[in-house]
C-alpha cells in the first residue's frame, strides 16, 4: 500500500507516520508539509510545498497512491470562524479534490474531533467548520473517513508541537493509565490511532465515522 500522509510534524502525524513506516503493509508514504521532517527511511519520500490551498503544481507527484492520512490542523483558540474555515476546510478540501481526480479508489482518512457536528448548525464554531469538512469529503468521490478522537496520549517520544498542550501532557501523563480506566471509550493513543488508519485503509470500516471506542477496538492492542 502506497500512503501520503499530511501533518507528519505534528502530534498525531508524528505517530500516523511512525506506524505507516513500521507497518510490511505499507510499501512506500510520502509526506506533503511545508518544511522538512528532518528524517531519513527506506520507505519514506517528502514533498515540500507552500500553497496548500492549490495543489495543482505537484498534483502529478501525488498519483497512484492508495490512502491519504490527513493529520493537518490547528486549534480554534483565538480565531475567528472564517480564518478557522481557512486553514480547516479550504486546505483540506484543496488536498481531497485534488487526490479524488487523480487517485479515485483512494481512501482518504480525516483527523477530526471528539464533538464534530455533522449537522453544521450547533453553537460550537470549531464543531461546525469539522462537520462541514467531513460532510464535504464523504461527499467527494473515494473512500472517505472520519476519525474523531477525543484525548490523544502521545507514545515513543512523540511530543506537540505546541507549548501549551506540550506542558499538559507532561504534568498530566501520569494519569493517562487512570483516564483510560475510567473513559476508555474517549482515550487512545498515537500509535492505536496510526494502526487504525492502516487498518481501514486496507480493509475499510463499517461507519465513515470513528470515535475513540471504534478505533481501539480495531487495535486494541498499542505497539509495544
Amino acid at each position: 500500500m502506497k500512503v501520503i500522509v499530511f501533518g507528519a510534524t505534528g502530534m498525531i502525524g508524528q505517530g500516523v507516520l511512525r506506524e505507516c513506516l513500521l507497518d510490511d503493509a505499507v510499501e512506500s508514504v510520502l509526506v506533503v508539509g511545508r518544511t522538512a521532517l528532518g528524517r531519513e527511511h527506506p520507505k519514506l519520500r517528502e514533498i515540500l510545498h507552500r500553497d496548500f490551498t492549490d495543489f495543482t503544481a505537484i498534483a502529478d507527484e501525488l498519483t497512484g497512491y492508495d490512502a491519504c492520512f490527513f493529520c493537518l490542523g490547528v486549534s480554534s483558540v483565538g480565531m475567528n470562524e472564517a480564518d478557522y474555515r481557512r486553514v480547516t476546510y479550504d486546505i483540506t478540501l484543496a488536498a481531497a479534490r485534488t487526490l479524488a481526480e487523480r487517485n479515485p479508489d483512494l481512501t482518504f482518512i480525516y483527523v477530526s474531533g471528539e464533538g464534530t457536528d455533522s449537522s453544521e448548525r450547533g453553537r460550537t464554531m470549531w464543531a461546525r467548520v469539522k462537520g462541514a469538512t467531513e460532510n464535504a469529503l464523504i461527499a467527494l468521490p473515494f473512500h472517505a473517513y472520519a476519525f474523531r478522537p477525543g484525548y490523544i496520549q502521545p507514545r515513543h517520544g512523540i511530543t506537540s508541537k505546541t507549548r501549551l498542550y506540550r506542558v499538559a501532557y507532561a504534568v498530566g501523563g501520569w494519569l493517562f493509565p487512570v483516564l483510560k480506566k475510567l473513559f476508555p471509550g474517549a482515550i487512545t493513543t498515537t500509535d492505536q490511532l496510526g494502526r487504525a488508519m492502516i487498518g481501514v485503509a486496507l480493509t475499510g470500516a463499517p461507519e465513515r465515522v470513528l470515535n475513540s471506542r471504534a478505533i481501539n477496538a480495531l487495535y486494541p492492542a498499542p505497539r509495544q
